[in-house]
């Protein structure tokens, strides 16, 4: 059965007095981690919640996270992690939306809640983390909370956790997760990178997001390992974490890899204790894979997922053969396959839908029939990216099928002519869209960062000619000091259509 609750309890019989988390300069074992888990569940159902209800988070990397999130799954109820970086508005959105009955936030978010707490019917508690004199406070849980507890029977079918998609078309949709969902993506995840309880596993991707989620946080717990927690990304930061406890484990997003490549201070040596790196949640461009891999002397394995799969979908192997710019093989139990428009598998090295089955693919939105029914078609989910696979299985991402350019009639993969511009020696970081062209229909323009200033748009667009078909070639090219980007690291491509609108 599978069951992220019991992972916790294994481990804590298995490796009682074994770091589960380090924060800083505290350090904390399974058997002080359970004990902990157990007086926020305790003193969460002190205060009438109960199994089935829901409570929202709104931390950063914390502690306290870890802490409420296995609480949360040890009382029955379910969590709502939320970006405590959102707006009022759309903070309001989602609790509203998940009818959640406890927000669990860090008190700087007091300002953004103060307005919404009254509109919120189900609301019936607010535990502010790091505060003093508020009604009531992390520290008064936990006060009040027991460190012994008998939960309720949970089954794995149960509702785990309420994970909300960027709501890049209309309002942000709550994939609904259960307990199988995610545990059984934590057991893929474990066997494929092999991870075991000697482990020291970097935690620097927001908690909040199921990337973090499923490799940093229910992987280990699963297997014994350690976290290490890093409240905020930054280069140096993660650099110095990793040589100071010998990590052995980094998951990040490509920009993440970007920023600790570019930083000039870092060598090899502060990577020699990582046995494996893990890139998700955007394409790593297939040249900055190998510029790191060479500096660092690591190897990283890019895999896909998404929110509604738990997200684990497709991994390169640990052992065996990787292919750059391929997301890898399906992950155990999962199946994968290639579709056209009326749902019929394509054949190999055609594009099409990539659409996933298996026990990591969510119950569906939540009360969202319509959206649900759209997405799940006779057990497959359907993923809106377009994608190619090869003989041997391996699986390459092509682009969003919303983010297609069409010029001329001609399809273009943003992706493909990024590849390129992170081939020029100057491009820090670049992105792609389609602009409105009265005689094309569309046309390709670029946003590039880079790091010589003497650069020009004439040279970007002679150093691809030489690589693209000319109605690939970028017909304007823009630069920018930054990308704009979530808090995982994505680049927002929405914002930079919003940027061209406003030219």
């Amino acid at each position: 059965m599978y069951h992220l609750d019991e992972n916790l309890k294994k481990s804590v019989s298995r490796f009682p007095d074994r770091n589960a988390y380090i924060y800083g300069n505290e350090k904390v074992t399974y058997r002080e981690l359970d004990q902990q888990v157990n007086r926020f569940a305790t003193g969460l159902s002190a205060r009438g919640i109960k199994k089935g209800d829901g409570v929202a988070l709104l931390l950063g990397n914390s502690p306290e996270f870890l802490i409420a999130y296995y609480g949360i799954l040890r009382l029955g109820a379910f969590a709502i992690p939320i970006n405590p970086s959102f707006t009022q508005g759309e903070i309001s959105y989602i609790l509203h939306n998940s009818q959640a009955k406890v927000i669990v936030a860090h008190v700087s978010s007091e300002s953004k809640l103060s307005e919404v707490k009254g509109q919120l019917e189900n609301l019936e508690l607010v535990i502010y983390t790091d505060a003093k004199d508020q009604e009531c406070t992390w520290d008064d849980l936990m006060a009040t909370g027991n460190s012994v507890y008998e939960n309720p029977y949970i089954d794995q079918e149960d509702l785990a956790v309420i994970l909300y998609t960027s709501g890049t078309t209309g309002k942000p949709k709550g994939a609904m997760l259960s307990h199988r969902n995610l545990a059984s993506n934590a057991d893929s995840i474990s066997e494929l990178i092999e991870l075991h309880d000697k482990d020291c596993v970097v935690a620097v991707l927001p908690m909040f997001h199921v990337f973090c989620m499923t490799i940093s946080l229910n992987g280990p717990i699963a297997c014994g390992a350690t976290i290490l927690i890093i409240p905020r990304f930054s280069p140096l930061n993660v650099v110095n974490t990793i040589r100071e406890h010998k990590a052995t484990v980094f998951a990040g997003v490509p920009t993440m890899y970007n920023f600790i490549f570019q930083s000039p201070e870092s060598t090899a040596e502060d990577f020699s204790s990582i046995r494996v790196c893990i890139s998700g949640g955007a394409s790593i461009p297939v040249e900055l894979l190998r510029k790191f891999e060479t500096k660092y002397n690591v190897s990283i394995l890019e895999g896909y997922g998404l929110s509604e799969t738990s997200p684990l979908v497709a991994l390169n192997p640990l052992k065996g053969t990787c292919k750059p710019g391929s997301i890898g093989l399906d992950i155990p139990g999962v199946k994968t396959k290639v579709v056209n428009v009326d749902g019929q598998e394509v054949p190999r090295g055609e594009v099409g839908e990539l659409v996933v089955k298996g026990p990591n693919v969510m119950t569906g939105y939540l009360g969202m029939p319509e959206a649900t029914s759209a997405a799940l078609i006779d057990g497959w989910l359907y993923t809106g990216d377009l994608a190619t696979m090869d003989e041997e299985g391996y699986i390459y991402i092509v682009d969003r099928k919303k983010d297609m350019i069409i010029v001329g009639g001609y399809n273009v993969y943003p992706r493909e002519v990024e590849e390129v511009l992170y081939e020029h020696p100057a491009i820090i970081e670049a992105a792609v869209i389609g602009v409105p062209d009265g005689e094309y229909g569309e046309s390709v323009k670029a946003y590039v960062v880079v790091k010589d200033e003497q650069i020009n748009i004439n040279d970007i667009i002679q150093f691809c000619q030489d690589k693209l078909v000319k109605y690939k070639l970028p017909r304007y090219v823009e630069f920018l000091n930054e990308l704009p980007k979530n808090t995982t690291g994505k680049i927002l491509r929405r914002e930079l259509r919003q940027l061209t609108k406003v030219h």
